[in-house]
Order: C-alpha cells, then sequence, then structure tokens
C-alpha cells in the first residue's frame, strides 16, 4: 500500500456516522486492505474454527472435549482436543458450564475481577448499563475479532470495532469511542476475559472521574451477558 493510501486509511472512523464500506469508497482505499490482516492459520484451522463458531452460537456450553467429539462424529474430523483448545482460546471461547477454580487465583496482580451486578436490577433508562464482548468473525482468507458494545435499556450498538488481535489497549480504544459518542454508563458489564480484567482496563473504566461500575459475568457463562450473546447472532447468521 503506498504511504498516501496509508494516510487516507488511518482517517477512518470505525464507529462514525458511515458505514466502513461508504468511508472506504470516499477515500478510495480498498475494504480488503483496511479489514484484512493475513494471520498465519492453516486452511484446516480456518475451516474448524467456522464450524467451532457456528456450533458454539447454537450451544455455547460445549467445551473442547464435546466439541472434539463433534467435530470427529459429526464432521469427520480427525482431530485431537489439544489443537481444539487452542482454537477456543483462539477465538475467545469458553463452555458457559460451571468449572472448577472459577476464583480469582491465577489471574495475577495485573489482572481484577468484580461482581455481576445485573441480576435482578431493572433497567428503566439509557446509560444505566452497557455490555461490552469480543467476538470471532470469519473473513475470506482469515479472520478478525469484532469488540461491540450495546445499552442494555434501547439495545443500540453505542460502540464497536474490528481488530486482528485481541488487547486491553484495543477494548478501551473502543469504549473511549461509545463514551465519546454518549457518555458514560452507571455499569459496564463484560465477561472475565483477559482483556477485560487487565488492570490497564479496569483502571481507566473504574477511574473516579468517569463513575462506572465494572460488572463482570460468572467465569464461563456467556449466558450473564445475554443481550450480546443475541447480538453476535444477529450480526454473523
Amino acid at each position: 500500500m503506498s504511504q498516501d493510501k496509508q494516510q487516507r486509511q488511518r482517517h477512518i472512523d470505525k464507529a462514525g456516522m458511515l458505514s466502513i464500506v461508504r468511508q472506504c469508497e470516499l477515500l478510495e482505499v480498498p475494504r480488503s486492505s483496511f479489514y484484512y490482516k493475513p494471520l498465519g492459520e492453516s486452511e484446516l484451522n480456518l475451516e474448524l474454527m467456522r464450524l467451532i463458531d457456528e456450533e458454539y452460537l447454537l450451544h455455547p456450553w460445549l467445551g473442547v472435549p464435546r466439541m472434539t467429539t463433534w467435530l470427529r462424529k459429526d464432521k469427520g474430523y480427525k482431530i485431537n482436543p489439544k489443537r481444539i483448545e487452542r482454537l477456543y482460546r483462539l477465538m475467545g471461547l469458553s463452555a458457559t458450564g460451571p468449572k472448577p477454580n472459577t476464583s480469582k487465583k491465577g489471574k495475577g496482580a495485573l489482572h481484577r475481577v468484580y461482581k455481576y451486578l445485573l441480576k435482578g436490577l431493572k433497567i428503566v433508562r439509557p446509560n444505566q448499563a452497557w455490555a461490552m464482548d469480543i467476538t470471532y468473525i470469519p473473513v475470506q482468507g482469515g479472520y478478525l475479532y469484532l469488540c461491540a458494545i450495546i445499552d442494555l435499556y434501547s439495545r443500540y450498538v453505542v460502540g464497536w470495532s474490528l481488530s486482528n488481535a485481541m488487547s486491553a489497549d484495543w477494548c478501551k480504544q473502543t469504549l473511549q469511542g461509545a463514551i465519546a459518542r454518549h457518555g458514560c454508563p452507571e455499569i459496564l458489564n463484560t465477561d472475565q476475559g483477559s482483556q477485560f480484567t487487565a488492570y490497564e482496563f479496569c483502571d481507566w473504566v473504574t477511574h473516579p472521574e468517569r463513575g462506572i461500575k465494572l460488572s463482570m459475568d460468572g467465569k464461563g457463562r456467556a449466558i450473564d451477558n445475554i443481550f450480546i450473546e443475541r447480538l453476535w447472532r444477529s450480526v454473523k447468521y
């Protein structure tokens, strides 16, 4: 890509008023160069990721052993659980059923876990509670991660962005964009993914000047963030 084209690409606002497609057209930037960055996965792994993603959306309680069994028996793949375990980690997935050792142990001093605050809470106004999550998005020849934030009262997507890697800084920037446009929520609910439990993310969100309370799903319980799980189904299929 030429230097001039790279400069134009930087002008694209991932969560602006115009769609990414329209912004790319106006700036004469190919959508493929904006979205896709090769990530080095084999064709087999990309196909397995697609199948895992489709089945997981239908049955989010499936862990690595049961997903491996399904891929072997129903789809005919000769694979071992270690491969599927790696792909689960790569895709940011975990089964929704309870697991042993779901406490904070092992996350380390640079990670924090917060209580789940939405149970029994009546959502009656915009910005009372937002939900934020990351999902895997297959694209031609690879994949990307989509981070989205929805207002749990209006069910409106207040912020989103795409990346080829999951990081706390990326999540923070996505949230900053949403807050710049819509103001701060009273509560932000996430899962216990390492991007959201990272000190860098938690410290910024809970800073007194913002007044945001962090809420986190029970580990491995995607059902706690049910509204954004429904969004993923709508976005993908």
